[in-house]
């Protein structure tokens, strides 16, 4: 058996879920390979895909939650999208790239590639799995026939179905993080001596960030704010010339599940793979600075299920760090519901499945 594992350069949530679902195939053995799918399409397009993405969620994201608004509106129509239209373009260079590297199986952590397999399964004898990274069955997922479709919990089954998906194509198996991602142990060269409030804004940075950090550290003394950054350069220069000795600054990280780890709370916008994360690990989790669209759902998910806590302004946000700190009761109520809804398993749980289904040779 040999996978590839199809990702889109749009946020860092479906890279991180295609590495994770990597690393666990790997670790059983099994052939498997990540490709970014906008690279079949020209060497420019994974790019461009990232710069419009990030546009589309400058200032508070209203222009990215704008398109999703109307994409949700589009998706109730039951009319071909032109999403779907314009991936059925890439058809034929995906049907070549699997046949070219003798793939058996192919996952897909993005609507785009998905629809592309579903127009080439029409044609072509070939076998893939959608994997759903938010909390929230996004615009066009409908227009997708995978053979199964991994979705965040059981409790969003009938969301899906409502959608026109069959329950027995269902696997409600979470979100896939890898075994060696959950399995951390604590960071080293962060200090003891305090509880560390970690701040992790995104792969992109996305949000007020710097406003955020000076409200805490101005009202909350006996903490450290560790914040990371991602990729988001002009972030990381702001809060590196802050002069306090209980911020801790980082850019992009490949230690994100020590950091987790090591702090008592963790505060993060509601991106799928990011709170997956969190709430695997089990740390107390606030969300703020959603992008508009997909992660108000996620956020919305949640807080109803009392994995997390949602705050909309910086002032409330201090208010919810001092009641979790102080309140030991409602960090594990957090906790459990987290390890009640949230599978550690889930992408042990794809390995098995896809080793059940399609054999491992």
């Amino acid at each position: 058996m040999k996978i590839v594992v199809f990702t889109c350069s749009t946020g860092g949530g479906h890279n991180a879920c295609a590495k994770y679902i990597k690393e666990e195939f790997i670790l059983n053995g099994i052939e498997c390979d990540v490709k970014d799918y906008f690279e079949l399409v020209n060497d420019k397009a994974s790019g461009m895909a990232e710069k419009l993405y990030l546009d589309t969620t400058k200032g508070k994201g209203s222009i990215f939650g704008g398109v999703y608004k109307l994409g949700e509106l589009y998706s109730k129509t039951n009319i071909p999208s032109p999403v779907y239209g314009l991936n059925m373009l890439v058809k034929d260079k995906l049907k070549n790239y699997l046949k070219e590297n003798n793939y058996t199986l192919a996952i897909g952590t993005h609507l785009f590639p998905c629809l592309a397999l579903t127009k080439l399964k029409k044609e072509e004898p070939i076998h893939f799995i959608n994997v759903a990274t938010d909390y929230e069955c996004i615009p066009f997922w409908e227009e997708t026939n995978p053979d199964a479709f991994v979705i965040p919990s059981v409790l969003l089954k009938q969301e899906f179905i409502k959608k026109g998906f069959k329950e027995e194509t269902l696997l409600p198996i979470g979100i896939p993080v890898s075994t060696n991602f959950i399995n951390a142990t604590e960071c080293k060269e962060l200090p003891k001596d305090k509880d560390i409030i970690l701040i992790a804004s995104g792969s992109m940075g996305f949000g007020n960030i710097k406003e955020v950090v000076l409200n805490i550290l101005a009202q909350i003394n006996n903490v450290y704010v560790l914040v990371v950054c991602g990729n988001n350069e002009t972030l990381k220069n702001e809060l590196s010339q802050i002069t306090n000795p209980n911020l801790i600054v980082r850019g992009f990280v490949n230690n994100m599940n020590e950091l987790i780890k090591s702090s008592k709370i963790v505060i993060s916008k509601p991106g799928g793979l990011t709170t997956t994360e969190v709430a695997a690990i089990n740390k107390p989790l606030i969300h703020i600075n959603p992008i508009p669209g997909v992660e108000d759902y996620n956020a919305a998910f949640f807080a109803s299920n009392y994995m997390s806590i949602r705050v909309n302004n910086v002032n409330n946000l201090v208010t919810e760090i001092n009641r979790l700190l102080n309140d030991v009761n409602l960090q594990n109520l957090i906790i459990e519901n987290q390890k009640k809804y949230i599978n550690k398993n889930s992408a042990a749980d794809l390995v098995k499945y896809v080793k059940e289904k399609y054999g491992s040779d």
